[in-house]
Parts: C-alpha cells; sequence; structure tokens
C-alpha cells in the first residue's frame, strides 16, 4: 500500500492522533493513514461508513473484479477503500470534485488501474443498463434519493441481481408534522428534512418495485462515531470551512446524544 494512505508516525501528536481515532469495529479503516482521511473527508467517516456497509453487501457482492458504482464518492476515498479492500472495478463518480482531482488522489495511492473518476450528476448517468454488479453511497443518496421515481432509474445499471447499498445520516424514529425536535431548532437547517428513519427508507425501496430490501437498519451508537470525528475535524482539518462546519454538526450531535441522528443503512438486491 503506498506510503501517502499508510499510518504515518512523525510525531507524538500523530500517534495520539491514530490511537484516538482507532476502533475495533473498523479494523479495515484502522490501516489508513488519519491525515490522509482527514485531509480527504466531506462529512462524517466515510470509511467507517463503508465498512459498516460492506458485510451487509456480502462478499458474494464485493468479489474480486466485480464492477462496483461509487456514487456520490467525493474525493474518492471510498473508491480507493473499495478497491484495495475488496479488489474490485470502481468507477468513482462525483458531481462537486473534478475527475482530475480524483484521478491524481487515486494515481498517488497506487489504485489508477482499478479505479475511474468520472463527472456525473445522479439523475444523469452515462452508464448503459447492467453495466454494474453493485452500487455504494456513502452519505450522499439522501441528497438526490428521496424521489419516488429515483431507485428503479437508478437500479437498470445494476446486473439482474446487482446489489445496491447505501449508508445515509437518518433519524432514529420519522418525525412527523412540520417542526423539528425541539431540543435540535437551534441547528436545524431545511436540508436535514431529507434524513429518514430506517423503516421509511425500507418502504420507500419496497413501494418502486425495483429490488427486494435486504437491510434497512439504524447503526448502534452511530452518533458516538460522528461526534468523535466532528470533534477531530474541528481540531484537526486543513481547512477552516470545515473546522467551522464540524464545530456545528458537532454541537448538535452532542446536544442530541442519538436520541434523534444517526445513520441508517439499506441493502437491496435488483429483482
Amino acid at each position: 500500500m503506498p506510503d501517502d494512505i499508510t499510518p504515518s508516525m512523525t510525531g507524538p501528536w500523530s500517534e495520539d492522533l491514530t490511537r484516538r481515532l482507532t476502533q475495533a469495529r473498523y479494523p479495515r479503516s484502522n490501516s489508513y493513514d488519519v491525515r490522509w482521511v482527514i485531509e480527504n473527508q466531506m462529512g462524517p467517516n466515510a470509511l467507517w461508513l463503508l465498512e459498516w456497509l460492506a458485510p451487509a453487501l456480502g462478499l458474494d457482492t464485493l468479489r474480486p473484479c466485480a464492477r462496483v458504482l461509487d456514487l456520490g464518492c467525493g474525493r474518492a476515498m471510498t473508491s480507493v477503500f473499495l478497491a484495495r479492500e475488496y479488489d474490485v472495478q470502481v468507477t468513482a463518480a462525483d458531481l462537486w470534485v473534478k475527475p482530475d482531482e480524483n484521478a491524481e488522489r487515486i494515481a498517488e495511492a497506487g489504485f489508477a488501474d482499478r479505479v475511474l473518476p468520472v463527472h456525473a450528476e445522479a439523475h444523469d448517468l452515462p452508464f448503459a443498463q447492467g453495466s454494474f454488479d453493485a452500487i455504494v453511497s456513502i452519505d450522499a443518496y439522501q441528497y438526490f434519493g428521496t424521489a419516488d421515481l429515483y431507485l428503479p432509474t437508478l437500479t437498470r445499471l445494476l446486473k439482474p441481481g446487482g446489489r445496491i447499498g447505501v449508508v445515509v445520516p437518518a433519524v432514529r424514529e420519522e418525525i412527523e408534522g412540520v417542526e423539528p425536535p425541539a431540543h435540535l431548532t437551534q441547528w436545524w437547517q431545511p436540508d436535514f428534512w431529507c434524513f429518514h428513519a430506517a423503516d421509511w427508507w425500507r418502504r420507500h425501496w419496497t413501494r418502486g418495485g425495483a429490488v427486494e430490501v435486504e437491510t434497512a437498519d439504524w447503526q448502534p451508537d452511530g452518533w458516538k462515531d460522528w461526534l468523535l470525528w466532528c470533534d477531530v475535524i474541528a481540531e484537526e482539518s486543513p481547512q477552516e470551512f470545515h473546522r467551522t462546519m464540524a464545530r456545528e454538526v458537532g454541537e448538535m450531535v452532542r446536544a442530541d446524544q442519538g436520541r434523534s441522528l444517526g445513520f441508517v443503512r439499506l441493502v437491496g438486491r435488483r429483482k
């Protein structure tokens, strides 16, 4: 594994940070340089979330040489993770990060032969039907996948029997009415209304008829991982925007203490 994403101990501060972020339930993620992950993050720790998702997708899906679409890949950390950990061929699709930037990052990580970055909008994907064995989306699907007609359109890109797996920020119980939970009002943004409960997502995917829902569950104590990551990014990110955002989100997650906020994973198999 190339030096830029392997753990690099350059001083006591680095050792302390690595220890702080080492999680027994994420053994694969623990092998990545925390500085590389911090510098390339765009929200919650995407490697932790992907490592939680992967067992639900199964090794029969994430098998060597399988073709995987990483939809909303951001800076392609998850794409590198998929290629390195499962030896799959990844198409890394994102709207906001330029393919040239991701191509450089992917090449530096040593996976240019297994990860292809592309510029794509989720509603206008330039791929043929049946192109992929799996579709993965980490902390992105909530922004484009809540429309009733989206999933049947997307899953046409899967081979019959292929799987789609996503992890999204979520609420423990579906919010009724038009007001957020009272204890979250001061932080609530309109975008947060795309956070839904696991049962909502199960019903949403089942109604569409495109997939058989195999998994729709809440991550136990996921909020604790979210809060730890926010605290680290607020202290360590090289970008002021990310430090500020992490402080604000961290305040919200800390106030919530897992009452409402966390993560849901979903896996569906194309019929």
